[in-house]
């Protein structure tokens, strides 16, 4: 045998090892039972996973972060975006962590974040489940290696979708796609579509230097099959476009930002804070950011789209705007003072507010006031009779002189 085909052999050992390892984890994981802490610790100890999020609370930014152990939350993909989210919710102490993949981890997937070497051959949700339980076990995982493309696993999706609650009972609280491919998008779109479900939608261009988020809201945002992407739109299977030995590029930075902008929304939408983004894209190229609300399209293809746009409160909804929150967790309201007992008011400088402009002609292109700079006030003129010190005849010395004398 050669040293290559010994190394592979040896490769396939360890990955079936490492599956039977995250097996008997489980195994010890369901046995152990009421393990998981009933309740987020805000002591300041070393010890403590938690303190630094429940601070969070304390600065006025949150104002029931333990609120997060309560969501639900279900992961299509667990690529180069998904395998990130799903550590950056666990590490905030998601209750709920329900994951989807059919692929397995190779040692071309460790140019990204998350999955390591040791780790080649194992399913990717395999993988995923025993990294993140090691990180915090308070959170509940379950994993799925399926194709949710396909009829029946499609059904056991929206049974997932429906009943993969915290409670094991209840609908879930959010999806996320972080899937490469349009079939995938599609299918994750008709079942949220189907159910009413809010879902987030996630991606990176090809050539890895941009990509985008977006929140998706049945009958209120556009689907994905409202503004589809050329192959969508032209019937295209995209399988037929992948060439022998060309793969779509990808850098870990690109990855890694892409997964903190989508759970950063997916904390705003849940734990209420901050303005939520429904449109989100970034270009690497000229560092753009730009934002936007996409109306759903009334010619949609889908049915379901259609049918939901039809929904009486949908009709009628509008974009969240987010209103700053004071240290109270109320929100900043202009004061005004019906009674002013020591007759205090408010002046301005007329002259001041009547200048003229700053002439902005010297600043640098595209930057300008944002306000009306008053000019300096010119000084005026001396009286003649006032004497200047040009008009004193009288020398250094004599003054040093005079000086010395005091």
């Amino acid at each position: 045998m050669s040293t290559e085909a010994e190394l592979r052999s040896l490769d396939r050992q360890i990955a079936e090892l490492m599956q039977q390892k995250a097996a008997v984890q489980a195994k010890m994981e369901r046995e152990a039972g009421g393990a998981r802490a009933k309740q987020m610790s805000a002591e300041v100890v070393d010890s403590n996973p938690y303190s630094r999020l429940m601070a969070l609370k304390r600065m006025g930014i949150v104002n029931n972060y333990e609120k997060i152990r309560d969501f639900s939350v279900l992961i299509v993909g667990l690529g180069g975006i998904g395998s990130v989210a799903a550590e950056m919710l666990t590490r905030c102490g998601i209750g709920k962590l329900i994951m989807y993949d059919y692929d397995t981890v190779e040692i071309a997937n460790m140019n990204r974040l998350f999955f390591r070497p040791e780790q080649a051959g194992m399913t990717k949700t395999a993988a995923a489940k025993q990294t993140l339980h090691s990180i915090n076990p308070d959170v509940i995982f379950e994993e799925y290696t399926m194709d949710i493309t396909t009829t029946a696993n499609f059904e056991q999706l929206l049974d997932r979708i429906q009943y993969g609650g915290v409670d094991g009972k209840s609908k879930i609280d959010l999806v996320l796609s972080c899937v490469d491919n349009y079939a995938a998008r599609t299918a994750l779109n008709q079942a949220c579509n189907e159910l009413n479900q809010e879902w987030m939608e996630s991606g990176v261009s090809e050539d890895a230097v941009s990509g985008h988020i977006q929140f998706l809201l049945p009958g209120r945002t556009a689907c994905f099959e409202c503004l589809p992407p050329l192959i969508v739109a032209s019937g295209i299977d995209e399988s037929t476009l992948k060439r022998e030995g060309v793969c779509a590029a990808s850098l870990p930075t690109t990855m890694g930002l892409v997964a903190a902008l989508l759970v950063q929304n997916v904390l705003k939408y849940l734990l209420g804070f901050g303005q939520v983004s429904y449109y989100l894209g970034y270009s690497a190229m000229k560092d753009f950011f730009p934002s936007d609300v996409m109306r759903p399209n009334p010619e949609c293809s889908n049915a379901q789209c259609r049918k939901q746009q039809a929904v009486d409160e949908h009709k009628s909804w509008t974009p969240m705007v987010w209103t700053a929150l004071g240290h109270d967790g109320q929100e900043n309201l202009v004061v005004e003072h019906e009674d002013n007992e020591w007759g205090i008011e408010l002046g301005g400088d007329d002259d001041a507010s009547e200048a003229p402009a700053t002439d902005t002609a010297k600043l640098a292109s595209g930057i300008s006031f944002a306000y009306d700079q008053p000019t300096t006030a010119p000084v005026a003129a001396a009286d003649d009779q006032s004497a200047s010190v040009s008009d004193v005849d009288v020398s250094l010395e004599d003054l040093m002189g005079q000086l010395k004398s005091l």
